[in-house]
């Protein structure tokens, strides 16, 4: 009766939307895990290197979840962090090979750190705590909450800094030439790693004031 039940529950019921809607605010990969900020600190000095990496976080994670809760009757608890590896490297070598394709740009200024995805301890993360106990569909809407969770972040610290550091979005001049004019000049520190963890640390403290739950939990 159970198995009829839950069959029948809703691709989008409640808990399925929390799946998605949860890391995006209480329970966010950055803010509240303090996962993936080698990432938020490095790619994060324009907004167009942020889209594509959180882009591709989006699509290895959600995909990985998908494969790993498909295969997690069959693996062997012994091996089971090498498959999630082999799983993710794999995706990770695709991605990377359609930013190369497609991107060449922004690839080149992602570098390494689109391989270093291989290692994002926020997949990793979501492979054990959730693919490996989960249906693929939970999984699957697991992945992309966290994906878009951790995306969200990026896309804030790269809109700021490429605002303020280069006074562009996407690489278009947004700032009036008459700002210039009267003495407005970029923020070079802006474009600098340590702004992004600042800037990070601002929304972790306007998050946790908006969330006192969080403070209380931690």
């Amino acid at each position: 009766m159970s198995a009829v039940k839950q069959e029948k529950e809703p691709l989008f019921s409640a808990k399925n939307r929390k799946l998605l809607t949860n890391p995006l605010n209480i329970d966010n990969p950055i803010t509240v895990q303090v996962l993936g900020i080698c990432s938020a600190l490095a790619v994060t000095a324009k907004i167009k290197p942020s889209f594509v990496m959180a882009l591709s976080v989006i699509v290895v994670i959600a995909f990985s979840n998908v494969i790993i809760s498909l295969m997690r009757n069959g693996i062997p608890p012994r091996i089971r962090i090498i498959v999630q590896l082999v799983v993710i490297a794999s995706l990770v070598i695709l991605v990377d090979q359609v930013l190369k394709a497609f991107v060449f740009d922004v690839s080149k200024q992602l570098s390494v750190f689109v391989g270093l995805i291989i290692t994002n301890c926020i997949i990793m993360g979501r492979l054990e705590a959730f693919a490996m106990s989960n249906k693929p569909w939970p999984s699957f809407l697991d992945g992309l909450g966290n994906g878009f969770g951790y995306g969200a972040i990026l896309l804030i610290v790269g809109f700021t800094r490429e605002l303020f550091g280069s006074g562009t979005i996407w690489g278009f001049h947004v700032i009036p030439e008459s700002f210039y004019d009267f003495g407005y000049r970029n923020n070079g520190f802006m474009i600098l790693p340590p702004m992004a963890l600042i800037i990070v640390g601002i929304i972790i403290w306007i998050q946790r004031a908006k969330n006192p739950q969080l403070i209380e939990e931690n």
